[in-house]
């Protein structure tokens, strides 16, 4: 089992959860969140005075899936996120250990 996270622009959460499911991912989980990469926070103008924002919002998305489509998964999350632009994000693969439901007490792959 593989466990992928992506950080992703906002807007892009509808494209990536329908690209998602196209692959037959069944669920995932979306936090707000708020960083910086290369693109060291962005300038803005709000009532005509200019500040810095150091933390950008995006999207933390988490998705647990079989060892077998986690390329299939990535790929998804890079093609739907992508706008071409600095700060389109990244996406993280990790090995998942142990997955166990709790309503039924599945574990592993049965689990996600």
């Amino acid at each position: 089992m593989k466990f992928v996270m992506a950080i992703i622009k906002p807007f892009k959460l509808d494209e990536v959860r329908d690209a998602l499911s196209a692959i037959g991912v069944q669920g995932l989980t979306v936090s707000e969140v708020k960083g910086y990469g290369r693109q060291k926070g962005q300038s803005e103008i709000y009532r005509g005075a200019e500040y810095a924002v150091h933390f950008v919002p995006k999207l933390k998305l988490e998705i647990a899936v079989d060892a077998a489509v986690a390329t299939q998964v990535v790929e998804a999350v890079r093609e739907a996120a992508s706008t071409g632009q600095i700060g389109d994000g990244k996406v993280f693969v990790m090995d998942l250990e142990q997955a166990v439901r709790i309503r039924t007490g599945e574990a592993g792959a049965e689990a996600l």
